[in-house]
């Protein structure tokens, strides 16, 4: 490596630690390294959880103006510098440049947002029973927060957690996954160069057996908010009950379903379940993983759809030619190429995709499966990849019980020009996101975002939701 390699280092109570140095790579061009990161320790991740419990009472006691600005200046900085940040992020994780820009500028919205959110009412008077007794709730923040975040969104969904997290009085210490450290890194500069004072938000990059299993051991840390998958999910939970029973809301993953029904407008089911199931390369928690489809529309549709995803365009995410990029890394790549093994060996047929070509680097062609069943693995595991597969039903009702039949509860969604069937599917949909004509991914941040099942635990993310997990409600009795 160069002195002059770009680099990223850990921020602990407004100072920035060095550490061994490790090298994120390009997705598209495996050896092509993005930059360099301070890989923490144990001890990195300690200093920095006493730097926030030492922080979180004045920043508790900061003027709401105080906060707000800080918040509104780390948007609009994040906003400002959209084209830089949506080049390193398509660089490290392989995002389409297109929707980089987009996820840069819903954090620098999401931090904005927050901003304003704090001259909401913030508690709640009541009527006491008793004479002369006023009842009211108040909010107090949490207090020290542990934020762990995946690789697929490495700005949004650090934005959506930290930003709420801050507003309501909160201090953090943020552990991203390692595959996007340049994009966290990024991050923290720009919220220390907002003001924000020191101890208030801490980055630590590192394993999670290392660093994150400090933030779910330590006494010191109030709640853990996770976002990953659900086996490392449970692990959170688990550790957080032993020690210290501290609050945990855990975002996890997804099966979720598209249901076309035999009335739905044939090119509108196509675009749903081209974006929902392969846009992002598949690498989405919400994406279109089972689309279950009615026998009289299945023939035509499955035609049209293995059409629209062999003309799909696999290629460097900064080519503008390019619909997909690549795979995020190695061993999921692997993993999304077994899972095409295992749906063929479980009976079900490749009709597009399904190939990689080992002088392409971590690309992968988008893969559709017919024929099959809602037990196969294929059906019930998620993949997190560009694989999706078709399930054939008789009739509605087969349609929301194939749907509902799963393990995890975040999105589904139905293609329909029936209003009683759009209205029953919202009512009986197994999921805590239900979308009628549009892809099952897709998000507002003023809305709240989690799923049932395996999906989710804890209170919901984003808009007026996030205040129920980073606040807790305190009920004041006044006698007079």
């Amino acid at each position: 490596m160069t002195g002059t390699m770009p680099h990223h280092l850990n921020l602990v109570d407004g100072e920035w630690v060095d550490g061994e140095r490790r090298a994120n790579h390009n997705p598209a061009r495996p050896g092509e390294v993005v930059s360099e990161y301070a890989l923490a320790d144990r001890d990195t991740a300690r200093a920095a959880i006493e730097a926030a419990r030492r922080a979180q009472p004045g920043w508790a006691r900061q003027p709401v103006a105080a906060r707000m600005e800080i918040l509104d200046r780390i948007g609009a900085t994040l906003l400002r510098r959209t084209e830089e940040l949506a080049v390193l992020l398509a660089r490290e994780e392989g995002k389409l440049l297109a929707e980089a820009r987009g996820e840069i500028v819903r954090a620098g919205q999401t931090f904005r947002y927050y901003a304003h959110q704090l001259l909401q009412p913030q508690g709640e008077v009541y009527s006491s029973t008793r004479p002369n007794v006023h009842a009211e709730v108040r909010r107090r923040p949490l207090g020290v927060v542990g934020i762990i975040t995946p690789w697929n969104y490495p700005l949004a969904i650090p934005a959506w957690k930290v930003a709420p997290a801050l507003a309501h009085g909160n201090t953090v210490v943020l552990k991203p996954a390692e595959l996007v450290t340049a994009s966290a890194g990024e991050l923290a500069r720009i919220v220390a160069e907002a003001g924000t004072p020191p101890g208030v938000f801490n980055l630590v990059m590192g394993a999670g057996r290392v660093v994150g299993e400090e933030l779910l051991t330590s006494t010191a840390v109030d709640g853990v908010s996770f976002t990953g998958g659900t086996g490392t999910g449970a692990h959170v939970a688990r550790q957080c009950i032993a020690h210290g029973n501290k609050r945990f809301q855990l975002e996890m993953g997804g099966k979720n379903p598209l249901v076309v029904l035999d009335d739905a407008d044939l090119e509108v089911a196509v675009r749903c379940a081209l974006d929902g199931s392969f846009f992002s390369t598949g690498q989405r928690c919400t994406a279109s993983s089972r689309l279950i489809v009615q026998a009289n529309i299945h023939d035509r549709f499955v035609a049209a759809l293995a059409t629209a995803v062999s003309a799909l365009r696999v290629g460097d995410p900064l080519d503008p030619r390019s619909d997909l990029g690549p795979v995020v890394s190695p061993e999921q790549l692997a993993q999304n190429l077994d899972y095409v093994r295992i749906g063929r060996d479980e009976g079900a047929t490749v009709v597009a995709g399904g190939e990689h070509h080992p002088d392409e680097g971590q690309f992968m062609r988008p893969t559709l499966f017919t024929d099959a069943r809602n037990t196969m693995r294929l059906a019930r595991e998620e993949i997190f990849g560009p694989v999706s597969c078709v399930i054939r039903v008789n009739d509605l009702d087969e349609a929301i019980d194939v749907a509902g039949d799963t393990d995890f509860g975040l999105s589904a969604g139905i293609v329909t020009t029936s209003l009683s069937a759009a209205e029953r599917f919202k009512r009986d949909a197994r999921a805590g996101i239900v979308t009628v004509n549009l892809p099952t991914a897709g998000t507002e941040l003023h809305l709240p975002f989690g799923g049932t099942g395996a999906s989710n635990h804890g209170p919901r993310e984003q808009g007026g939701y996030a205040r129920d997990f980073y606040s807790v409600p305190v009920t004041c009795y006044t006698g007079w």
